[in-house]
């Protein structure tokens, strides 16, 4: 019933008139606007080829185009389904056709709607890579709009999983097209450049070395980095910027000794384990943490002394923490059901403060930080 209701829609693409058509594309995305049931009936119904053609014909206006692809872009933030969909129509190649045209306006939607299935766990990156020319035409918007600024680095920061990638985004020049981003008016373009960084730096001696020499606006990546991480930043900058570093140095391009690494880095990421970040803030920190300090002893005394992360470190195992410390049932849900992740993670920190040091190990097994499994298991030792 509701899918023979959506009919008309789909129905209305089919129009002599460019401008009913036009109309139409414009109803059809006020009616999938936060309705995913909607979106799914007309995917059924067969409107992703249509609006895919009117999309790609030369015929259309400019206007038509972009109001297609903002239309697919709403579909594509449906369900997962919604994007296996989309990629079954070959939108991808589409897409990327539509941002060869000279109108910005048109770009941004292509852009936009690529950003969306691209950042879905179904999309295969490797579609990103597929023609050569893609890429060096995506740094050369990079330059269009703080639009197509957020947009791609995004693409860019899903998309480079690996060595392969990140070499190919090396050498098409993402360094020094993303650098300057980080001084951007826009907050979203800051991120979405820093967060591209972290995931080129990531276990990339060649990426990490060239990046401790870049300068933007007469500073150095690495000072731009720590003023990225002070307390006064918002949380999500203050973690990928302590990411950066924390890659960086391990690639061997920041020594363990640096005061960006011992007074800046590691104590940001100890703020981060604490009680009060929220449970997604507590993993990424803890495991970043771990990273960081796994393969030098110094760092991880320093990190065992800091801020009581020890006990701090207990805390991962008691969820809910307190029932008056959380009056969000929503957040007491997802904290009670992603539970196990603050685990994982404690012990992959747990593993690294104590990989080299007796002490550290000690403190962990007979202080007050030790996780409920180390007092079960030593009570089983006992009586036994």
């Amino acid at each position: 019933e509701v899918t023979a209701s959506s009919r008309h829609y789909v129905d209305r693409l089919f129009d002599p008139d460019p401008q009913k058509v036009l109309q139409g594309v414009i109803d059809m995305k006020n009616a999938v606007i936060g309705n995913n049931k909607q979106k799914a009936n007309l995917i059924v119904l067969g409107a992703v080829p249509r609006l895919l053609y009117l999309l790609q014909q030369e015929t259309s206006s400019t206007e038509l185009k972009t109001e297609c692809a903002v239309v697919l872009g709403s579909l594509a933030m449906g369900t997962e389904n919604n994007v296996k969909s989309l990629l079954d129509c070959h939108i991808i190649p589409a897409l990327l056709q539509g941002l060869l045209s000279p109108d910005l306006k048109f770009i941004e939607a292509c852009l936009r709607c690529l950003r969306t299935i691209f950042t879905s766990p179904v999309t295969p990156e490797e579609l990103l890579y597929t023609d050569a020319t893609v890429i060096p035409h995506l740094m050369a918007l990079l330059s269009r709009s703080r639009y197509t600024q957020e947009y791609i680095c995004q693409i860019f920061s899903h998309c480079c999983k690996g060595p392969d990638h990140q070499t190919i985004l090396f050498n098409h020049g993402a360094v020094q097209n993303i650098a300057h981003l980080l001084t951007s008016v826009s907050y979203k373009v800051r991120m979405q450049a820093l967060k591209c960084f972290s995931v080129l730096a990531f276990e990339n001696p060649q990426v990490s070395m060239t990046l401790v020499n870049v300068l933007v606006d007469g500073e150095l990546l690495p000072q731009i980095f720590v003023k990225m991480l002070q307390r006064d930043k918002p949380i999500e900058m203050q973690l990928t910027s302590a990411k950066c570093l924390t890659y960086m140095c391990r690639a061997g391009a920041i020594r363990t000794d640096d005061n960006c690494i011992v007074l800046k880095t590691l104590p940001c990421l100890v703020r981060m384990c604490s009680k009060e970040r929220l449970l997604e803030e507590r993993v990424e920190g803890a495991e970043t943490l771990a990273y960081l300090i796994e393969p030098d002893v110094e760092l991880q005394r320093i990190a065992s002394i800091t801020d009581h992360l020890i006990a701090m470190l207990a805390d991962y195992f008691k969820y809910p923490s307190s029932v008056s410390a959380i009056t969000d049932i929503k957040r007491l849900d997802h904290d009670l059901k992603h539970a196990h992740e603050l685990r994982q993670a404690a012990f992959k920190l747990y593993a690294s403060l104590g990989a080299n040091d007796e002490d550290i190990r000690k403190k962990v097994s007979l202080g007050e930080g030790r996780p409920p499994v180390l007092t079960a298991s030593r009570q089983g030792v006992t009586s036994t």
